[in-house]
């Protein structure tokens, strides 16, 4: 079970790592419209629809991904005090009666709306021959399938933390173990190569 919570884990992980990238792509396509503008008076008419698909993309496929590192908002004064055992009672509610609803209610109409675009061939009707833009609304339920999919996992790790009374290990949480890991090995590497060198020291 562990494995399979720290391979969802890692493909939101994957996911939201990956559309990070869009920053620097919404930075190069900010900066060249700014400089297009400003020193040819020559301004872009797909600067505004790519910079709004861009980050619509970083917004939405990295959700997941911040879901899995707890970095969503959250009014912590009280939870953060509580035991794990206590913080999956006011979780797994939580998740039941809004998360997975507002999940499934995402992925069902975002789905819709992806699919009526793509039937029209929709394009953006901002900026003269704007760009496709069903592509851009497909990312409505890629989004929705991977928060549910970090969701579940979340709810897997509050039942676990009911009967265990601990919090299973999140993808993070082995990261920092494999990083030590990796450090103690390196350590004891250089120890023996020093102890070796010592003891060869003497027949010179």
């Amino acid at each position: 079970m562990q494995g399979l919570l720290i391979g969802i884990d890692r493909t939101s992980a994957w996911a939201g790592k990956t559309a990070g990238w869009a920053i620097v792509a919404l930075t190069a396509v900010i900066c060249y419209e700014v400089f297009a503008r400003y020193m040819f008076r020559a301004p872009t008419s797909w600067a505004y629809d790519t910079s709004y698909m861009l980050y619509g993309l970083l917004f939405m496929v990295a959700g997941a991904y911040t879901l899995s590192r707890g970095g969503h908002v959250r009014a912590d004064f009280l939870y953060r005090s509580l035991s794990p055992r206590g913080q999956a009672m006011i979780d797994l509610p939580l998740y039941i009666l809004f998360f997975i609803p507002g999940i499934v209610a995402l992925i069902w109409f975002g789905w819709n709306f992806f699919h009526m675009s793509f039937l029209q061939n929709e394009h953006s009707s901002v900026t003269p021959d704007g760009p496709l833009i069903w592509p851009f609304k497909f990312l409505i339920p890629l989004s929705g399938a991977l928060m549910l999919l970090q969701g579940i996992a979340e709810m897997i790790r509050c039942v676990i933390a009911l009967r265990t009374g601990a919090w299973p290990d999140k993808l993070s949480d082995v990261e920092e173990l494999e990083t030590k890991a990796l450090a103690l090995a390196a350590a004891q590497q250089a120890a023996a190569a020093a102890h070796a060198h010592g003891r060869q020291e003497p027949h010179r």
